[in-house]
């Protein structure tokens, strides 16, 4: 059975700015994951590289461009679409993993981990 499991408060994801670091299960392993905002939407993925299963963040939980337009890979430069995941340039083999996340009261929920999917674009 899924749980909605209680992240951040609403206002700790600002636009572009700052990810909300939290682990998950995937894979019968621990992984680092993130939340972010994007255009007024929470989006999370795990934090794993499509192109080399690294963590993606140039500094701690940081993954926005200096435009605010793209999630970057901070070692070899692959870029993703924030709202889906996917691959927008560089040397993605397909999109990021998407955690479910929803948002209510204030507060915002990260979905069980079984509920993880990944992207294929």
């Amino acid at each position: 059975m899924e749980q909605a499991i209680p992240l951040c408060n609403t206002h700790d994801l600002q636009d572009g700015a700052v990810a909300v670091p939290f682990d998950v299960v995937y894979g019968g392993q621990t992984c680092r994951a993130f939340a972010i905002r994007y255009q007024g939407q929470v989006h999370a993925y795990l934090n794993r590289c499509s192109h080399v299963a690294m963590e993606m963040d140039y500094q701690p939980n940081r993954f926005f461009d200096d435009t605010g337009r793209w999630l970057l890979c901070a070692t070899h430069g692959a870029a993703y679409q924030p709202d889906t995941g996917a691959c927008a340039g560089g040397p993605c083999r397909g999109g990021l993993v998407r955690i479910a996340l929803s948002e209510s009261a204030g507060v915002v929920y990260w979905h069980t981990a079984y509920n993880l999917k990944t992207l294929e674009f």
